[in-house]
């Protein structure tokens, strides 16, 4: 077999279980990939890194047939290969899972499991071999759950295991995996490691597409790079690349990223938004909270402590059963999203992008424009382009979006450039205070740290900003204040030192001490 130059790492075709070679594909005259490569050993977990649009997702969508190169060639264990649609990868052993989950939430496990390929005895569907043939399965990626039970019912990590499930089903020998520990808590991607681990020890081949750098060496063997859809590394094994060399060739330059020293503001206003006993349908009770202008507010917790739902009943999309909301020393009633921008310059970045955030198959003038349709419109009440392209390109600039052209669908976007999308449309609307959830999850991370300036030049502005991450490092980068939530209660208040040990000491000690018990879960 011929040996193929992989940047510097000489690898037999032999060796390879998958492999792209020169692809090449354009939208609509944008080029997506120009003459990219990838080569997948069996039995390693390979890297595919990039910033949002260098191409990761289309490369993965030609690897399973959603689109077929305009150029180049597939191999599969040496031999060419063609992909017309998903269900030829599937047949030939190459699954993805994507970020956005694809089970069917009405469904049971066991009926996702076989979606599409039910067993059959005598013609008739048989669900008794179903659930049968679907334990070993969830045995495998060590799922303890009833066949039964709806997929709507799963966690976001017990969803993503279920996905891999699926996958294995389907005898799946390369599998593809897209950003997986985007909506997963710490322990559950602890959990899918040592899967995806045992995996690699018996062959499978794994690619692995993640902006947490810190994931991709724990777990990775080699990395390949996309840059505007090229190759910048292919194939590199990681131990001979550090994170500041793997950051400069992902965006073409070193990044100054926000670690270090908390942000200390150097003057805080008066406050913006207070809650004094405040509960809601959810089963908060009790939460007093402040946010002043000009400073960021942290408010952080485990996956099911309340965060989301809080921050949904603030802005009207949920009630506020007992207490006092005050924007601006006024006590206030909102109603729903609109009220909140019209009437209280309340404006919320929701972590439910797509569902929440967006309308994807509008355009990108629209989305942004949508908070500031009533200074736009023109005559008659009739929405004018011109005039909300005029209102949106600073936004869209200062955020530094990735796009062709303002009249494009927002579905054409990359993830991450679609959140730019999402917070831009606040920026236009110059809301005063900002409810940020979960913002820089599932974007690279020249769009992080975008995010991350983004946010202190707001609160350089006087905005006052709450935000909820999960990232605890993110966190205390950014924050002035942290507030620490657990079981849909307020367990604590700390002073930032910008200490990422000392402080996520005590974070971590106000929640183990207070109960863990809460109904319902962040989103």
């Amino acid at each position: 077999m011929m040996a193929r130059a992989l940047s510097g790492v000489s690898v037999d075709e032999g060796q390879l279980a998958f492999a792209m070679h020169d692809v090449w594909k354009s939208f609509g005259g944008i080029a997506a990939l120009s003459g990219a490569e990838l080569a997948l050993k069996a039995g390693e977990i390979h890297a595919l890194i990039g910033e949002n649009g260098a191409g990761k997702s289309t490369m993965i969508n030609i690897a399973i047939g959603v689109h077929r190169p305009d150029r180049g060639r597939l191999t599969l264990r040496g031999q060419p290969v063609e992909f017309s649609r998903p269900k030829d990868a599937v047949e030939r052993g190459i699954s993805v899972v994507h970020q956005e989950r694809n089970l069917v939430a009405k469904f049971s496990v066991a009926e996702n499991l076989f979606l599409g390929r039910p067993p059959v005895v005598g013609g008739v569907v048989s669900y008794r071999r179903m659930v049968a043939e679907a334990r070993p399965w969830l045995d495998e990626v060590g799922l303890d759950i009833d066949p039964l039970v709806e997929a709507g019912r799963l966690s976001p990590g017990q969803a993503q295991l279920m996905e891999i499930a699926k996958a294995l089903a389907q005898d799946c020998q390369v599998l593809l995996l897209d950003e997986p520990t985007s909506s997963i808590t710490e322990g559950e991607f602890a959990h899918l490691f040592e899967i995806l681990r045992n995996l690699r020890s018996r062959g499978t081949s794994i690619l692995f597409v993640s902006h947490k750098l810190e994931e991709v060496y724990a777990l990775c063997d080699r990395v390949t790079v996309l840059r505007d859809g090229r190759n910048v590394v292919t194939g590199q094994p990681l131990g001979d690349l550090n994170q500041g060399e793997i950051i400069h060739a992902m965006v073409g330059r070193s990044i100054e990223m926000l670690a270090g020293a908390a942000r200390k503001t150097s003057h805080v206003g008066p406050a913006r938004l207070e809650l004094a006993d405040v509960s809601t349908q959810f089963g908060h009770v009790g939460l007093d909270l402040t946010v002043h202008a000009g400073e960021i507010v942290g408010l952080y917790g485990l996956v099911g402590a309340g965060r989301t739902e809080l921050a949904r009943c603030l802005v009207g999309l949920a009630k506020i059963t007992g207490g006092v909301v005050r924007i601006d020393s006024r006590p206030v009633k909102i109603r729903n999203p609109f009220d909140a921008l019209r009437n209280h310059r309340l404006g919320y970045v929701s972590e439910d992008r797509k569902g929440e955030g967006l309308i994807l198959q509008h355009s990108i003038s629209r989305n942004v424009s949508i908070t500031v349709w009533q200074r736009v419109q023109g005559l008659l009440g009739w929405l004018t382009e011109p005039r909300a392209r005029r209102l949106v390109r600073e936004p869209l600039a200062r955020l530094n979006v990735r796009m062709d052209r303002l009249s494009q669908p927002v579905a054409s976007l990359s993830g991450g450039n679609q959140q730019k999308v999402s917070a831009a449309k606040w920026i236009a609307a110059d809301a005063e205070v900002l409810i940020f959830d979960e913002p820089t999850v599932g974007i690279d991370v020249a769009a992080k740290d975008a995010m991350h300036r983004l946010l202190r030049e707001l609160a350089e502005q006087g905005k006052a900003v709450l935000l909820i991450s999960s990232d605890l490092r993110e966190v205390i980068q950014l924050s002035d204040r942290i507030l620490v939530m657990g079981g849909f209660r307020l367990l604590g208040e700390l002073d930032n030192s910008g200490d990422y040990d000392e402080v996520s000491r005590e974070v971590m000690r106000a929640i183990t001490a207070a109960s863990s018990g809460g109904p319902g879960s962040d989103r």
